[in-house]
């Protein structure tokens, strides 16, 4: 199959993203995971998935707790401030708070496990799905995927930008590292001789409460942006890629294709997760890639990504190679890359651990832009460029998959 004429009206498929973003952050609720914002747009776009020729098309809901997702962070440095105010009186309790504290970090944040979930409030999330079959036998299958969900606002970030925020969250790390290696120092005797000293390495300690005080006020639970980039950006390269399909007349005779659309990737890639334990077992038939597209927004800065979850979880190279080789063909700027420790994950990863073929694709400088978790995910924040060149690398993807590369 020769998709060039789809790939041609690039700037076409850019502009009926940015008119259907708009329409979703002006008129919907806000979209916060496991909100009534979110269901709305599932079930939005579940009906133009319809309209746009899928045979099958429904909205799923889920049970998740959204809240844990930095609800944790109360708890972590909680036992921070007991830590230091252990020290002085029982340092082996110290190390225990510690190393409570980032463990929790670790399992809730660094490898998005349910590890608190069930101490935070139990709300309903919403997954949205269409498949499309070709004329003929399925013997392939894409998905196309992106989370519909915003997030919450980061106002540390939103008022001191990206470097402001970084340096805090490092400052609050290297007090929790300062506070255990004091504690272990004293636990082994290292002042026996000159208590005074551990006295004032103790209080020295207290130059880092401040920004670990600040912590509990990291994210704002009450202000949910409008996530036109992050990640409606993302669920609308599927969908205009079905539009432009219909709208030249164009049918794929033996490969399917699928819009997956996952909500509360911000509480962790929940709906992801919900969606392959209820879903994945479907898909062992044939050949099956899935792309989860992430914040589509700067595009000398468009990845796949080979690494995801913190850099935890290796993706599928195939499926990765394939969208690098696509931008090769139309000479798109496409680096190729990983989701960095700290710097969270995409639903790939979810659809990954699942034992299902896919990969991330992102278009965003890991020093985070200052619209990123802020107020400033607007419409506006929109790059019709970006769009168009991943939508067009996205229909080469689909077009070298139809004609059996990579399988």
């Amino acid at each position: 199959m020769d998709l060039k004429k789809i790939i041609d009206k690039k700037n076409d498929a850019a502009q009926f993203m940015i008119d259907e973003i708009t329409h979703i952050c002006t008129k919907f609720e806000k979209r916060g995971p496991g909100s009534y914002g979110e269901q709305q747009a599932c079930e939005y776009m579940a009906e133009q998935l319809k309209e746009l020729g899928c045979d099958t098309t429904y909205v799923d809901e889920f049970k998740e707790n959204p809240g844990s997702f930095f609800g944790w962070i109360y708890i972590t440095i909680t036992c921070c401030f007991l830590a230091l105010a252990s020290y002085f009186f029982m340092p082996v309790l110290s190390i225990v708070f510690i190393v409570v504290g980032l463990t929790l970090c670790v399992l809730q944040f660094g490898l998005y496990k349910k590890t608190v979930d069930k101490l935070f409030k139990e709300k309903i999330g919403h997954n949205a799905a269409g498949f499309k079959k070709p004329t003929g036998e399925v013997k392939r299958r894409i998905i196309f995927n992106g989370h519909p969900d915003g997030a919450w606002e980061w106002p540390f970030k939103y008022m001191f930008t990206y470097l402001g925020f970084d340096i805090h969250m490092c400052l609050c790390f290297v007090g929790a590292f300062y506070t255990i290696g004091i504690a272990i120092a004293k636990v082994a005797g290292a002042f026996a001789e000159n208590p005074e000293l551990g006295t004032k390495l103790g209080l020295l300690g207290l130059v880092f409460a401040p920004f670990w005080f600040g912590l509990y006020f990291m994210w704002n639970r009450n202000k949910i942006v409008d996530g036109a980039n992050d990640n409606l950006s993302g669920c609308y390269i599927g969908i205009a890629i079905l539009k432009a399909l219909k709208d030249e007349g164009i049918e794929l005779e033996n490969t399917e294709i699928g819009v997956v659309l996952t909500g509360s990737e911000e509480a962790g890639l929940r709906g992801a997760k919900a969606w392959c334990e209820a879903h994945a077992h479907e898909f062992n038939d044939v050949p099956t890639f899935v792309y989860s597209y992430d914040t589509i927004t700067q595009p000398e800065y468009m990845q796949v990504n080979y690494r995801d979850l913190n850099s935890t979880v290796k993706v599928d190279k195939d499926v990765s190679d394939l969208y690098y080789e696509a931008c090769q063909e139309l000479g798109i700027k496409c680096g190729k890359g990983v989701v960095p420790p700290l710097g969270g994950a995409t639903d790939s990863a979810a659809f990954a651990q699942a034992g299902m073929r896919s990969t991330g694709v992102t278009a965003l400088n890991h020093a985070l832009p200052d619209f990123y978790h802020t107020r400033l995910d607007t419409p506006d924040a929109l790059n019709k460029e970006c769009l168009a060149d991943c939508f067009a690398a996205s229909v080469k993807v689909l077009e070298m998959f139809d004609n059996g590369a990579k399988q």
